[in-house]
């Protein structure tokens, strides 16, 4: 079974350092990750500023679920977009 994912940590994750896909990257979203990454850092930023605003909502997601509902979602049925 997964180790379970803190919900706050993700959403402060996302809402930080969502350009990066850090927050991914936590949920062990690994490929969703590293798209986000390389999208950031390919277009010196550029694109990173959408990749920012996808990590301000999916945070901004993650931080108005229940405890339960994030496990169950993100975690266990590992919805990886919005």
């Amino acid at each position: 079974m997964n180790s379970p994912k803190e919900r706050i940590v993700a959403g402060l994750l996302a809402i930080f350092l969502g350009a990066l896909g850090v927050h991914k990257f936590y949920l062990g979203y690994t490929k969703e990750g590293v798209i986000m990454l390389l999208a950031t850092i390919l277009t010196c930023g550029i694109v990173g500023t959408v990749m920012e605003v996808i990590g301000v909502i999916e945070g901004i997601m993650y931080l108005t679920k229940s405890d339960e509902e994030f496990q169950e979602i993100y975690v266990q049925n590992q919805k990886t977009w919005f």
